[in-house]
């Protein structure tokens, strides 16, 4: 499995291309063909995606009823403008125009690891989400999500 830590700021060029940074791709399997799924992600923000772990995600979308209006809607939201991309021979990845758009991308971005993806944000958007979030807030959030794994002691 595919797992990343850290988070890194880079520029957007005027064509919608970014330096995919070194510690980034130190931490792509050795070998791996660096190919990706950029997607919009729930929040403002686009969602990078090694293929690796894109395929076992869209395969269990795949799977799922057609039937059901929600599964249809579901699709739609979440496969809408994921586009397969590649970093050129400068290590670039251009980012797709409507999904620039959509995030608000414009020179400054950081990239945020999310396990195993990468999330794109402004910079401004980014450090915004951080400034509205208090430490007690985060802690009562750790508490929430975290609070029921147990623990080995």
């Amino acid at each position: 499995m595919i797992g990343f830590l850290g988070e890194y700021e880079a520029t957007m060029d005027a064509k919608g291309r970014f330096l995919l940074p070194a510690g980034i791709k130190k931490q792509l399997p050795e070998g791996t063909e660096v190919r990706f799924v950029i997607n919009r992600g729930f929040e403002k923000c686009l969602t990078l995606y090694p293929l690796k772990t894109w395929e076992p995600l869209f395969d269990d979308i795949n799977k799922l009823n057609d039937f059901d209006p929600k599964v249809r809607e579901f699709r739609r939201y979440f496969l809408n403008g994921a586009t397969i991309v590649e970093p050129d021979v400068a290590a670039r990845i251009l980012v797709p125009p409507n999904l620039k758009e959509h995030a608000g991308l414009k020179k400054d971005i950081v990239l945020v690891a999310a396990v195993n993806k990468i999330e794109i944000w402004d910079s401004s958007k980014y450090h915004q989400l951080f400034d509205s979030l208090s430490a007690e807030d985060f802690s009562n959030l750790a508490n929430d999500v975290m609070g029921h794994v147990n623990k080995k002691d």
